[in-house]
Parts: C-alpha cells; structure tokens; sequence
C-alpha cells in the first residue's frame, strides 16, 4: 500500500496494463480516460499517438481498470465512433455494464467529412451496481476549445470537472490510465478529488506530471 500512496496525485511514466497491474485490487473510486481511438490518428502538426494503429491493449488494458475499480463504482471513457463495436466488446468482455451515453458538444468542428464532426463522445460505464445519483448529470455537456497546446487530443478541463462532481466526493481517488496532458488529473484536484495519471509518452508524461504538481492543480 505504500507505493499505492505514493501514487496519489502524482503520474507514474509506463503502460497503464503494467501499471495497474501492481495496483492494489478495488482502488479507485472513479475512472475518466481518454484513450486510443485506434485510428492512426495525426493532427495538423504531424503529432501522433502511442498504440493508435493497434488494439492488442484495449481489452487488457480495460480489464485492469475493472480490476482497480472498487465494486458499484463507474467509469467513463471516450472512444472513437467508427471503433464502438471494437470498444464496447472489450468493455463487455471485461465485466462492464453500459449504463449511459455522453454527447460533449464542441463550438467549432474538428474535422469535415461527410459530416462536421462537431462533438465528441463517451461512454458511462458501471462496475456492480452504482448508486443513482440525487440529480443526474445532462447528457450532453458543453466542450470548448483546449487549443491542443499540450496533447494532440487535450481534452479542456470545465466538462471533465462536471463529470467528476457528478460521481466523486471530495477525498476519493480518480484514475486516468491515458492521462495524455494531464486534463483529468488538473480537474481532480480542483475539486479536492486524489488522482493517479498513467501515460506512456515520455514528453505528455512530463507535461502531465508538471501539470498535476502545479498547486492549484491547473495549466
């Protein structure tokens, strides 16, 4: 448990399916990750992402998070759309229960194909039986520009913030296994949440590193 502790709030550089696995069972009390879209994905600048040309990760690295997850506790994870059944088959697999949809509605489109892709998506994910909420969160929440300064695919900080509030109270423990910049971590500790980010980029590890131990916990 000493080195679980010493994880608290901090970033640990590495694959998250190794990482976890030295997690203590039942750890964490709430999810929120953005991970590989598995669509070879390049931004304007040529920048790309670690194992987004493969999926041999995904169902190991989601059942290492059901591992750490404590009992009737939930998860959300982005994903990439034309990927869903790819995604929602590990989830299964692993012992998720699909338990909600989210809709992040973006101020500008990201991409233009046969469609503006003006938002992003995620799925609410459930291990056991979570408690109802009092006052559930909407649905569809606001998602304005990060600038991707830091990462690729930043995710900003406010509508991860929302998510957080909706499904933690202050002193518990959310883990980010692709924290990429860090963003999830940054809207943890606004909130007074603890929170461990795994990311195996070396140069997003440092940013989210600096970024976590920043003391308001921003950037």
């Amino acid at each position: 448990m000493t080195r679980f502790r010493n994880m608290l709030n901090d970033v640990a550089h590495g694959n998250c399916i190794d990482v976890m696995g030295a997690m203590p069972w039942a750890c964490v009390d709430f999810i929120l990750t953005d991970p590989p879209y598995i669509v070879n994905y390049r931004d304007r600048q040529g920048r790309s992402l670690a194992n987004d040309d493969n999926d041999t990760w995904l169902k190991p690295a989601f059942r290492a998070m059901h591992r750490v997850l404590r009992p009737d506790s939930l998860c959300v994870s982005f994903y990439g759309w034309n990927k869903v059944d790819m995604f929602m088959t590990a989830w299964r697999e692993v012992g998720f229960t699909v338990v909600g949809h989210i809709v992040f509605r973006k101020p500008y489109a990201s991409n233009s194909r046969f469609l503006a892709y003006e938002h992003e998506s995620a799925y609410l994910l459930a291990k056991g039986r979570p408690a109802l909420p009092s006052k559930p969160l909407p649905d569809v929440l606001d998602f304005p520009y990060s600038g991707n300064r830091l990462h690729p695919t930043q995710k900003p900080v406010q509508p991860l913030m929302e998510l957080i509030a909706a499904f933690t109270r202050p002193g518990q423990v959310v883990l980010d296994p692709f924290c990429g910049s860090g963003s999830t971590l940054a809207a943890a500790r606004q909130l007074d949440r603890r929170c461990i980010g795994i990311e195996l980029d070396p140069c997003h590890y440092r940013t989210a590193r600096d970024r976590v131990r920043m003391p308001e916990g921003v950037a």
